[in-house]
């Protein structure tokens, strides 16, 4: 497990069933991963972003107070902040993070997240170099308004 993967497990259990926002001291966190500081600004930038089910507040000074919340509780309200979000492009990496927190959140099933894998991957859609982020956008936002 690279330590971008756990830093990020580690940020996630800070979260329990009641709690929908936590707070973290970037430099707190980093002494503990035995990191720099930088390295939880890029986990925090990569895997709790809005479309992922995050909004991120920070501060600058006294150790980076960072504020990360979590949106929507139902499963439809937690699929559409995500299809909101997305934007006109998704890179295949940005829909494997979303399809590791689908499975967490019980959002989508294996079989369910294996399907949209395949139809977004880069296999798929290589024929078509210059739209292929923004045809997987449309392609994953579609799939999404028809999970159950």
């Amino acid at each position: 497990m690279r330590i971008s993967d756990v830093i990020e497990e580690f940020i996630k259990e800070l979260f329990d069933n009641d709690s929908q926002q936590i707070e973290i001291q970037r430099n707190e966190l980093a002494e503990y991963f035995n990191c720099v500081p930088s390295q939880i600004n890029y986990v925090i930038a990569t895997r709790f972003k809005p479309s992922q089910g995050y909004y991120v507040e920070s501060r600058r000074g006294g150790g980076g107070h960072i504020t990360i919340k979590k949106v929507s509780n139902t499963k439809k309200d937690y699929i559409m902040h995500i299809i909101n979000n997305i934007g006109n492009e998704i890179t295949s990496n940005e829909v494997d993070i979303l399809l590791s927190d689908f499975l967490t959140y019980n959002i989508a099933n294996e079989k369910e997240a294996k399907l949209i894998k395949v139809a977004t991957s880069d296999n798929v859609l290589a024929p078509i170099k210059e739209q292929k982020d923004s045809l997987r956008a449309r392609i994953l936002k579609n799939m999404l308004l028809n999970l159950n």
